[in-house]
């Protein structure tokens, strides 16, 4: 038999908020939490804003490090809301990449005679969330990080499920966190041409599946969940907040920086997602689009959408509000999944209003919806083509 996963706690830290209740408020509410980039002066760059995560207090273990205060913070929200879950059955996955501010620090001491610290040279580690969640949270079973882009943290988050269904660990820590507001990180995407440059008005710049979008919007933030198997869940009475029933993944085989225009690698990650999950696709009450507002992404994903599900299914990005968590997003947006079933309440894609005929599907635009749904589905798809989807269920 199957080994059934639900989620037990949950956290985040977003631009729109330093924790899941604030977040939720806001996106639902339709407010943007991207403005002009604080951080740095930005003045003579092409791209003068972003989306930059909530302020949260210093952690005892952050080590000065933004990416793990962020991270940290969510990992005490999320436990919380589990309780403890440390020992040897209880593992973590993370998606993360490697430590961009730490790199551009030790790129600025090229002339300094001063060796680096130990510190500084761990967290240029992308596993460096991984082991501090671990340690935060007295994780003794297995540790792995995901670090495939966009991706990562939808693959952490599908990577938990499997460990606990095949009896590697009996709780898994899984989510991410990325921290992109960095001149260099800027800099290069702006170059690459993938950043909206609507500097005029930062709030109307991610605007997915809009015809007047631009590009997308770089974000930071970090999202935890706590998977468990559910028999242990039920035996220590936890508050399960919904079940993790399907996850899917594939790769385009196309290009690094290119989605494909017919969508199929979009198709058959949310194919094997609702495969998994034994689901149809008539089954499925909300789908929160990856949708990041750039050219090609959007079209390739809503052809895709348009292949699995025959019928009109509700969609909304929520990138259109807090910008593209990019390592963070799938956790993040698998946690407003959860919050879609227990509420009811359908968040809405912000700033859409020209829908691109190329993007046919049944938005939610604008405004949240009023919704009872039973089944949401989650995509996330980075770059050099990997793609990860994820079902998150009511339990029952």
């Amino acid at each position: 038999m199957t080994r059934r996963v639900v989620i037990t706690g949950v956290g985040m830290v977003t631009p729109l908020g330093a924790d899941l209740a604030q977040t939720w408020e806001n996106v639902c509410a339709g407010r943007s939490g991207i403005g002009p980039i604080s951080r740095f002066d930005a003045t003579d760059m092409p791209v003068t804003f972003a989306a930059e995560a909530a302020e949260v207090p210093a952690h005892p273990m952050d080590e000065g490090d933004l990416k793990l205060r962020l991270v940290l913070t969510a990992l005490d929200e999320a436990l919380r809301r589990s309780g403890p879950v440390a020992g040897p059955q209880t593992g973590v996955c993370m998606g993360s990449e490697i430590g961009r501010p730490s790199l551009r620090t030790l790129a600025e001491r090229l002339d300094d005679p001063t060796p680096p610290s130990e510190q500084e040279l761990a967290l240029l580690d992308p596993a460096a969330p991984t082991k501090w969640v671990a340690c935060a949270s007295g994780a003794e079973g297995p540790l792995s990080t995901v670090s495939t882009a966009c991706t990562s943290s939808s693959q952490a988050v599908g990577e938990g499920l499997l460990k606990i269904r095949r009896g590697d660990a009996d709780v898994m820590i899984v989510g991410g966190v990325d921290v992109l507001v960095d001149a260099i990180m800027v800099t290069g995407f702006a170059k690459l041409g993938a950043l909206s440059e609507r500097n005029d008005d930062p709030q109307a710049a991610s605007r997915p599946f809009d015809q007047d979008r631009d590009g997308f919007v770089l974000g930071e933030g970090a999202g935890v969940l706590i998977l468990e198997e559910r028999s242990r869940a039920l035996e220590r009475g936890a508050t399960i907040l919904a079940e993790l029933s399907g996850y899917g993944c594939s790769c385009n085989a196309y290009r690094i920086t290119d989605s494909p225009p017919d969508g199929r690698g979009a198709y058959q990650s949310m194919a094997a997602a609702l495969y998994d999950a034994g689901l149809r696709p008539e089954d499925i009450g909300y789908i929160n689009a990856h949708g990041t507002s750039t050219p090609m992404n959007d079209p390739s994903e809503a052809r895709g959408i348009q292949r699995v599900f025959a019928r009109g299914v509700p969609v909304s990005s929520t990138k259109s509000s807090m910008g593209h968590l990019v390592a963070a997003c799938g956790a993040v947006e698998t946690i407003l999944c959860v919050q879609a079933i227990r509420t009811g309440l359908l968040p809405p894609t912000i700033n859409l209003e020209r829908p691109d005929p190329a993007c046919e599907l049944e938005h939610i635009a604008m405004r949240a919806r009023s919704a009872h749904i039973d089944h949401a589905l989650t995509n996330a798809f980075g770059f050099g083509g990997s793609n990860g989807s994820l079902v998150v269920s009511r339990h029952g």
